[in-house]
Order: C-alpha cells, then sequence, then structure tokens
C-alpha cells in the first residue's frame, strides 16, 4: 500500500528538481524584446541587382509605422566604395510587401546612409551619416522631400568642438523637450550628446556611454540603431562585431534606467549570421525586429507579450 505514495512523492521531488533547473526569466529583458524568429519570406526587400542607383542598399535605413501605412527610408547605391549613397523610399500597407516610391532617388543632393528618423509634430527628423560618417541633420513635412540643415555640431562637456574626423551612425532619443544623440567615432565606442534646439550638441560626458567588450561578441566594433522605451526601461539596439576586420556584425541589446548607464544582455547577441543594422517596429499588437543589412529581414516574436 505504500509503493504509490513512494511513487509520488519520488515523481513529486523529480518534476518540482525539472522545475527549478528552468531558468528564471530576466524581468529587464523580456521575451517579446530580445527572441525573435525568422519571416519565412525573408528577405522582403533588397537592391534591385540591375542597373538602377540602387543596384545595392546598405547600412542602417529605417522604418516608421503611422497607422495603417509603413514607410521605409533606405539607402541605394551603384557598384564602387566611394560611389554617393541616395536616399530611397518605399511604402507598405503590411510591413512585409513593399513598393518602390515612383520618385526615387528622393534627394540626391548629397550622401544619405545609415538614417534614425524621429516624427515631432508636423515634422520629420532624419539624422544620417553624410560623406566620410559625417553626421548631418534632415527635415521634411511630407515624408518625400527632404531638406539639408547641414552637419551635427557635437561638442564636449568644455563646450570645444570635437576632434576632427567620423561621427556617425546618429540614433535619436527625444523625451521632455531634450534630443538625445547616441553616436560612434570609427565604431570603437558609442558617445552620448544632448541638445534643446537642434543647433548644437553637448555630451553629457566626455567618456562612452558604451564600449567594446569584454565580450567576445562586441570586441572590435559597436555602434547603436535604436533607442526605445519599454515599461519603464530605456533599450538600445545595437550593432557589434567580434572580428578586427569587421568580416561579420551581430544584433545585441543593452538596457538602462538613465540613458547613460547600459547593462548589456547576458545572451547577446539576440541575432547573428551578419544580419546588421537591427531595430524594432511595433506593428500595434506586437514588436517586430528589422534588419536591414545587406538587405531587409523581418523577425517575428517568438511568444506573444
Amino acid at each position: 500500500m505504500r509503493k504509490p505514495y513512494l511513487i509520488v512523492l519520488i515523481s513529486t521531488l523529480f518534476f518540482g528538481w525539472m522545475v527549478s533547473e528552468k531558468p528564471a526569466p530576466d524581468p529587464e529583458f523580456p521575451d517579446e524584446l530580445v527572441q525573435f524568429t525568422p519571416y519565412e519570406h525573408n528577405p522582403v526587400f533588397a537592391g534591385t541587382k540591375a542597373s538602377t542607383w540602387d543596384h545595392h542598399i546598405r547600412e542602417r535605413g529605417y522604418i516608421l509605422r503611422e497607422g495603417k501605412n509603413w514607410y521605409l527610408w533606405y539607402t541605394g547605391y551603384k557598384d564602387g566604395k566611394s560611389t554617393t549613397k541616395y536616399l530611397g523610399l518605399a511604402t507598405s500597407s503590411d510591413g512585409f510587401t513593399w513598393k518602390r516610391h515612383p520618385e526615387n532617388p528622393i534627394y540626391t543632393q548629397g550622401w544619405v546612409e545609415d538614417m534614425s528618423v524621429v516624427k515631432s509634430g508636423s515634422t520629420y527628423y532624419m539624422f544620417a551619416e553624410g560623406k566620410e560618417d559625417v553626421a548631418h541633420l534632415l527635415t521634411s513635412t511630407d515624408r518625400l522631400h527632404w531638406e539639408e540643415r547641414g552637419p551635427l555640431d557635437i561638442r564636449g562637456v568644455d563646450g570645444k568642438p570635437l576632434s576632427a574626423g567620423p561621427y556617425g551612425t546618429p540614433a535619436i532619443w527625444k523625451e521632455g523637450g531634450v534630443w538625445y544623440l547616441f553616436y560612434e567615432r570609427n565604431d570603437a565606442a558609442v558617445w552620448l550628446a544632448t541638445s534643446k534646439d537642434l543647433k548644437s550638441w553637448k555630451n553629457v560626458q566626455d567618456e562612452p556611454v558604451l564600449k567594446c567588450g569584454p565580450e567576445k561578441y562586441d570586441q572590435f566594433a559597436v555602434a547603436t540603431n535604436q533607442i526605445i522605451k519599454h515599461k519603464g526601461l530605456y533599450y538600445m539596439y545595437y550593432h557589434a562585431s567580434a572580428f578586427k576586420d569587421w568580416r561579420e556584425w551581430t544584433n545585441n541589446v543593452a538596457v538602462s534606467k538613465d540613458l547613460i548607464h547600459w547593462k548589456k544582455y547576458a545572451k547577446n547577441p539576440i541575432m547573428e549570421n551578419n544580419t546588421s543594422s537591427g531595430f524594432l517596429v511595433h506593428d500595434g499588437t506586437k514588436y517586430r525586429l528589422y534588419t536591414m543589412h545587406p538587405d531587409v529581414r523581418v523577425f517575428l516574436p517568438t511568444s506573444q507579450p
């Protein structure tokens, strides 16, 4: 008569042990922000591979969803490293099937790549890299026609201009009337500068807010793609390389309470296989992860929030 009770006891202990061994969810990195599955019809957008201005696409394009409409700005170019990189626009009704705008390229007055787009009021602000990786600002009121506003004037804590050299991959966050600019220099680290008027920017500190390593996956390059706010915390999506020659890139995430001090996700990278320049877009019910280089791919949440 005691055997059934013994079996129940052993089973209870065994399954209890199994449950205790299962990793507990990390409240700072909820599944809906870090676990994604590739869309079965990737890529959803790419260079034409034909004799067009956008034979190739590259670097970070950017996607905004407004109501039922989706807008994708992207960088197109022909063969050649020094070829001018122009700005194109594609639209979609679902974020999966994209149509190039008939007026492409929509901006040909200068080099535009690695853009980050923010709408404030009735104006769209595009922060992008120009030639030689110098960040500059363009504005628009219709998403199609853009006006150049010039290179960003970034200064150190002491008010002196940055030393000569590149400052690119601008990623923007706006909150409480303050603009926050995350930028890299030679992909060696990420700095943070702020502005209230978009005319001048000042570092919050002259030390980077995100450095390479010591983890292997990001020991040779880091650059911010996007900042979002989720349940009171800030999340930085950034791409990185574990190789000195940058032959392969990954997508990663870090969390912060103040936009200055960042904690990297212990299970980075969240996306490998040389898919780069990733960021999240909310489709109305959940986040999707889009990667932009060397083509546009979509990754859907592995589990619902």
